[in-house]
């Protein structure tokens, strides 16, 4: 299977990814995270409402591997979460830039510029290159 790395995204070292559009941050894992992880079997994420911060956790995705930790690639307000996902973990595979979003925040200062890798970065962190 290859791996994608949508260009529109930025992507950080410990696998998350943000999709800016507006003031609006949408979150995910990328395909290598899902792909190292295995069958994944738990996806807990925080509530709506609640605040999250650039690089401090906003819940844990389990397989059948390993627990990680989920990161914030932003500072701002959860607005909404994926509770499709979380009723059905095993399906963030399929669709992970798309359907696979796990929150989506409400950054609270759109000057923030967003840190993260372009497709190209990660992609030769995680591949080698």
């Amino acid at each position: 299977m290859e791996l994608k790395y949508p260009e529109d995204l930025r992507y950080l070292d410990s696998h998350e990814y943000v999709r800016i559009e507006g003031e609006i941050a949408t979150v995910g894992i990328t395909d290598f995270a899902i792909d190292q992880l295995g069958d994944i079997v738990f996806l807990e994420l925080t509530e709506v409402g609640n605040d999250v911060s650039g690089g401090e956790s906003f819940g844990t995705i389990e397989s059948v591997k390993a627990v990680e930790e989920l990161k914030s690639p932003v500072t701002g307000v959860v607005i909404e979460r994926n509770e499709s996902l979380i009723e059905s973990p095993e399906s963030i595979g399929n669709d992970p830039y798309g359907n696979g979003w796990f929150i989506k925040v409400h950054i609270s200062n759109p000057q923030e510029v967003v840190q993260g890798m372009t497709a190209g970065e990660y992609a030769a962190l995680v591949e080698g290159a």
